[in-house]
């Protein structure tokens, strides 16, 4: 399945390397906007319907599995050792995040006090830990894979999580650009289950938004996080008022 999700993931890269949009895909397929954006949104195709995508679009399989071929040798996750190097200086977690986030070298000089000099110093750490490749002319080409996280619970991952409590939540989330909603819900397992996959989804197409969003000018584009949570939960003042269980009773038999 993974192998499958990566060449849908390498062919959306290639109809848009091409200008190929979904509306021109239909119309060259013969189905409507509506069902090609929910076929490679669920990532179901059928073999008869990928033939006829890459015949309508001139795009060679061959081409479309060395992608997914070179996206599988990319790294999902730092070591421990990695991110206790990056944690343990601001400048370079910063350089860390402003790559992943695609800034260029200018880009980062910019808009944070760092020289080029410094910049480039950092990049070299990055290159030496094996987060990114530093090309001539200061170009970065990142190591890390398009599903990259950082360690759940590790150094990098408990710093923004310390964050979240001490900083982020302090929003009223009222501004422009913000939202919050609290629901307490009653589900069983199942239903958890499916909820979970599906903030997974979203997850995986906030990253997706974030790649083709690149491409556009710096300045049109700004920080943004969010942060999806699920989990059993209620208020310590409901936990100290729930009814606890009576305990069961001890029954004597006779012989």
């Amino acid at each position: 399945m993974m192998q499958a999700t990566a060449l849908v993931d390498s062919l959306k890269r290639e109809l848009k390397a091409r200008g190929i949009t979904y509306a021109d895909l239909a119309a060259r397929i013969g189905m409507s906007e509506a069902s090609v954006k929910r076929m490679f949104s669920q990532k179901n195709f059928t073999l008869q319907r990928l033939d006829d995508i890459l015949r309508a679009t001139g795009i060679d399989f061959r081409d479309i599995t060395l992608i997914a071929h070179d996206e599988s040798r990319l790294i999902s996750e730092l070591t421990l050792a990695q991110e206790k190097e990056i944690i343990g200086d601001t400048k370079l977690l910063i350089i860390a995040v402003s790559v992943l986030n695609q800034l260029t070298v200018d880009q980062i000089v910019k808009t944070y006090q760092l020289t080029e000099a410094e910049v480039v110093k950092y990049l070299v750490r990055l290159d030496k830990i094996g987060f990114l490749d530093l090309l001539p002319n200061n170009r970065v080409k990142l190591l890390v894979s398009r599903t990259f996280r950082w360690i759940p619970n590790g150094p990098i991952h408990s710093y923004f999580r310390n964050l979240a409590f001490s900083d982020y939540l302090e929003s009223q989330f009222d501004r422009d650009h913000e939202w919050m909603q609290l629901v307490n819900v009653m589900l069983s397992r199942q239903s958890t289950a499916a909820l979970i996959d599906r903030l997974k989804q979203v997850a995986r197409e906030f990253s997706q938004q974030h790649q083709e969003d690149a491409k556009l000018p710096f300045d049109e584009r700004y920080a943004m996080s969010f942060m999806l949570t699920a989990r059993p939960w209620m208020p310590k003042a409901f936990m100290e008022l729930l009814r606890k269980p009576e305990p069961a009773a001890h029954i004597v038999r006779s012989r």
